[in-house]
């Protein structure tokens, strides 16, 4: 069912066949972020979804291409999904409730599936288990992290807060943005009845992902936590292999821009992190 308090936001990666998928399955109206889209990909979206609104990045921004969607939305509330997700049959229309009902929630985070056994997604399990409990005025637990492919935002809030960060590239944007939320105030909670699935391609370079996780790791302790975290995160790259080694080396090129824009959290949100993390 279509609900016109949310707009879906599409993260693609010029991957046709997976739109072919996914894009029928999506409430409208849809926004397309295409990174790096081929011709053929436009054109396929063009010829058989004409009512999707596509945007074309010309290159690969990372987790950025996303802030572009939310700005031409023009709902309160946007859900994002990559193209090889999608959300449950009447979910948004649930999410924009709870929304509606919790003005001081920032971002919903739905339980996500994994296609094709629907086995519960570990970050989805880590929340519903979050150790912060459920404050008065929020539907779940409180959390201060998010899958985004499983998330509905507050457009107001997610502007306010920044958007995704350009420095990190596309593993640890979410953490980021949720502290920095929450140090304004904003609320950001598990709610496990808005369902959002996947259905991930077979695993392909793991030791790539490992890097970027290692180099976004490191560059979000230097945005956002004090100096013994990002000490400690750095030793654990260096620990753990030259995995770990080219995630560090990668990550030192942005160092200057995540020092520029360093800012240490409030200590409650800091402490809530902590907690999390043990």
């Amino acid at each position: 069912m279509n609900d016109p308090r949310v707009t879906v936001v599409v993260a693609g990666r010029n991957r046709p066949r997976a739109l072919a998928r996914t894009l029928p399955l999506h409430p409208r109206p849809v926004i397309l972020v295409d990174s790096g889209a081929a011709d053929v990909t436009a054109g396929f979206v063009r010829r058989h979804f004409p009512d999707v609104h596509l945007v074309e990045t010309g290159k690969d921004p990372g987790a950025p291409a996303r802030d572009a969607g939310v700005r031409l939305a023009g709902t309160p509330y946007v859900a994002f999904a990559d193209d090889d997700s999608w959300w449950a049959p009447g979910a948004l229309e649930r999410a924009a409730d709870v929304l509606d009902a919790h003005p001081r929630l920032a971002v919903l985070a739905a339980r996500v599936l994994v296609e094709p056994e629907e086995r519960l997604d570990a970050v989805s399990e880590r929340m519903r288990a979050s150790p912060l409990g459920v404050e008065p005025d929020l539907p779940g637990p409180s959390v201060l992290g998010f899958l985004a492919l499983g998330a509905v935002v507050r457009k107001k809030a997610f502007l306010e807060a920044g958007g995704f960060d350009g420095v990190l590239v596309s593993s640890g944007e979410e953490e980021r943005l949720a502290v920095d939320l929450a140090a304004k105030g904003w609320g950001l909670a598990y709610v496990d009845d808005v369902v959002a699935h996947r259905h991930p391609p077979p695993s392909g370079d793991a030791r790539g992902r490992q890097v970027l996780a290692t180099r976004d790791a490191v560059l979000t302790a230097v945005l956002r936590r004090p100096w013994r975290v990002v000490a400690r995160r750095s030793l654990d790259a260096l620990l753990a292999g030259p995995a770990g080694w080219e995630g560090l080396r990668t990550a030192v090129p942005s160092l200057p821009r995540a020092l520029a824009e360093r800012r240490e959290l409030p200590a409650a949100v800091e402490r809530a992190r902590r907690r999390l993390e043990r």
